[in-house]
């Protein structure tokens, strides 16, 4: 069974903002909630970069694991969904979650306290599958009709792959070589700006 998962390279996004809107579109999210949102690095100087963010379907879930009423669970696919049904607000998903996908949706100034709303992988929730009742708490259930999420598929420069881990990670690993660049994509370098030796030197002492 496949394991699905978000990616996004942030060396081809172009900060467009086609997947918020795909996703803002395809399931009527309410006003004050954006499920996908694009977060910039350094804007404006050498270096920036844009990455899309939104729920990553975390393997060990820590939304899972804080909620007090255990609305969330997980599909075969690895997809981690939340129950609304279930659902009491408080808000502990909110602050365990490092990437602010669980979301309270807003209204005025301060916002208002209700379910919890986030990213789906395009694919419903507890209802049956694309029913007008899933539809109008989850949005619409792509995973279910075979395909891929709107925000993936609408990335005009597919810097946002989604689908099997594996193989997206495939088409990632072959992207890096094409750049003819390595393993320091993401060490030391990459995240700190230091010799990779001097860092790693300073955490094994």
């Amino acid at each position: 069974m496949a394991r699905m998962k978000f990616i996004c390279d942030a060396e081809r996004c172009i900060e467009c903002n086609g997947c918020v809107t795909a996703c803002k579109s395809e399931h009527e999210v309410p006003w004050g909630v954006n499920r996908r949102r694009l977060v910039t690095v350094n804007d404006g100087l050498p270096g920036e970069r844009s990455i899309s963010v939104a729920c990553m379907h975390c393997t060990d879930a820590p939304c899972m694991a804080v909620c007090p009423v255990d609305c969330f669970y997980k599909t075969e696919e690895g997809v981690v969904l939340h129950d609304k049904d279930l659902c009491i607000g408080c808000g502990y998903c909110f602050y365990a979650c490092p990437f602010g996908a669980p979301q309270f949706p807003q209204a005025g100034a301060f916002g208002l306290r209700g379910k919890m709303d986030k990213c789906t992988f395009c694919a419903g929730g507890p209802e049956a599958n694309n029913t007008e009742v899933e539809f109008k708490k989850y949005g619409r259930n792509r995973l279910a009709e075979g395909k891929l999420p709107a925000c993936a598929e609408m990335c005009s420069t597919k810097a946002l792959l989604a689908g099997d881990g594996n193989v997206i990670a495939t088409i990632y690993k072959q992207r890096v070589a094409t750049r003819k660049k390595g393993p320091e994509v993401w060490g030391w370098k990459m995240a700190y700006k230091e010799d990779g030796n001097i860092a790693a030197a300073e955490v094994k002492s």
